[in-house]
């Protein structure tokens, strides 16, 4: 059982990020090494409660109170076990997800919830040192072919349940390298590329073949994609920015975030100099106060931005949970992440009216107002019009859906009314046989999400194909 006493004896505690003066000057992880005695103790303020909500907060199901009590007992061989039972890659969700299980934990009612993410990613981290990422090739094979359209965390979870299970799985990715926004999206300060790489190694030598630098619907026909493969998995994401048409969009320096990540990740990889698109010496906003608005924030200070502001529509959050967020709901609060500890400005409830430029067409400042909710709907407060000047703006707004143009077009798959592929409860689009995963389905979501319906989709694909399953399924159960 767990330690009984343990919450009582031992304070949330959470590894040191590296100071601020020294991060900025590399792309290295921002945190440093937690203790291994720390660690225990952290994991013995489990309770192991009757009913662990934390499931309720996970949808990969993953069996938190019994990888933490391992971990407490250093029983490491097994925690890793219990995490990979339910989750493909613990080193990435350790890493990138905001923890809605650490929102849900019980003793979150009345303290500290317990450092689940420390756990999870300790106990992943710990087992790669002591015996790397061993293959699980399938005992046997089964003769059909599965295409995964997408390579991240929604295509590979797929991929690699699809492979264990023993069929032939392709993984086409159209960018020139695997990944998707795990290698392309996330700035190398939040998840070092090594992390990725040693997870692909693995896939591959279970088996998963990768095809990159291949944009299918494009270099290879939907027509011939489904002629090929017995099953195909769509799991190319939610990728078309939402933008900002307003009077100057077209100046030289207004960029959708997703144009700019990528060409500093291309640096670190190797593959430029410098990145075409830069922060070096320019005054930066960012619009958008989200994860997306963060990784650009953090990448502007590496870069060498004069000044980096982030704008937000909506009002600054509560610090601590409203009564409109009751436990174990996940909370919108007011939080400091790596980035925003480096420095910058945060400006809350204000909405961008135009840009403005110079005689040759370049960025020189944006005008914007405060806002103000009235009857459900943003008003501008009068008088309160200003400008702020700038020479590059990120839009960071989020995703409006997958890009239809190619593939989805080809296929001729149904969408939902949020302009997301459709499919019922097993997973499967209008088209027989083509599933989908991810935020190509679902919308813009969390990596955990991504993986759990990674897995389902998995399992729904082998069903079609077998007849039958043994693959784990998170979700389906409880989609309806």
């Amino acid at each position: 059982m767990a330690d009984p006493t343990g919450f009582l004896r031992h304070r949330r505690e959470l590894p040191a990020r590296r100071p601020v003066d020294v991060r900025i000057q590399d792309w290295r992880e921002v945190y440093e090494q937690f203790p291994a005695p720390a660690l225990t103790s952290q994991a013995a303020r489990c309770m192991d409660c009757g009913i662990p909500f934390c499931h309720n907060g996970c949808p990969l199901g993953n069996l938190i109170p019994e990888w933490n009590d391992l971990a407490r007992r250093d029983e490491w061989s097994d925690a890793i076990d219990r995490l990979h039972a339910t989750n493909n890659f613990p080193e990435f969700t350790g890493r990138l997800c905001p923890a809605p299980c650490e929102a849900a934990c019980v003793l979150g009612i009345a303290d500290d919830p317990v450092t689940i993410k420390q756990i999870e990613v300790t106990i992943i981290d710990r087992a790669i040192a002591d015996q790397g990422l061993v293959p699980v090739p399938p005992s046997a094979r089964s003769g059909k072919k599965v295409a995964v359209v997408g390579s991240g965390p929604a295509g590979l979870a797929a991929a690699q349940q699809l492979t264990r299970a023993g069929h032939d799985v392709t993984v086409y990715e159209r960018a020139d390298r695997i990944g998707g926004l795990l290698r392309y999206g996330i700035p190398e300060f939040k998840m070092e590329k090594a992390v990725l790489n040693r997870r692909l190694a693995q896939m591959e030598a279970e088996g998963t073949r990768f095809v990159a630098s291949c944009n299918v619907g494009v270099d290879i026909s939907a027509d011939e994609l489904r002629a090929t493969y017995d099953a195909v998995v769509l799991a190319g994401g939610s990728t078309v920015g939402r933008d900002l048409p307003v009077p100057g969009r077209e100046l030289s320096g207004v960029h959708f975030a997703m144009d700019y990540l990528p060409l500093a990740n291309k640096v670190q990889e190797g593959d430029l100099a410098e990145p075409p698109i830069t922060a070096a010496g320019k005054r930066v906003v960012v619009i958008g106060g989200g994860d997306t608005g963060a990784d650009c924030l953090g990448t502007a200070h590496r870069q060498g931005a004069v000044s980096v502001h982030q704008l937000e529509i909506m009002p600054r959050p509560p610090e601590s949970r409203p009564t409109s967020a009751p436990w174990p709901t996940y909370p919108m609060l007011y939080r400091v992440t790596s980035a925003h500890e480096e420095g910058g400005e945060r400006v809350y409830a204000v909405s961008t009216e135009c840009f403005l430029g110079d005689d040759e067409g370049r960025l020189r400042a944006l005008r914007m107002y405060e806002v103000e909710m009235v009857g459900g709907k943003f008003q501008k407060v009068e008088g309160t019009e200003t400008e702020l000047p700038c020479e590059l703006v990120l839009l960071a707004m989020g995703f409006v859906g997958p890009e239809r143009a190619g593939l989805l077009d080809g296929l001729g798959v149904e969408l939902d009314a949020r302009g997301n592929v459709a499919r019922d409860a097993g997973w499967q689009t209008s088209v027989p046989g083509v599933f989908v995963a991810g935020d190509m389905g679902r919308g813009q979501s969390l990596i955990v999400w991504a993986i759990a319906e990674g897995r389902s989709a998995a399992a729904a694909a082998d069903r079609y194909l077998a007849g039958t399953t043994d693959l784990p399924d998170p979700i389906t159960p409880t989609r309806r």
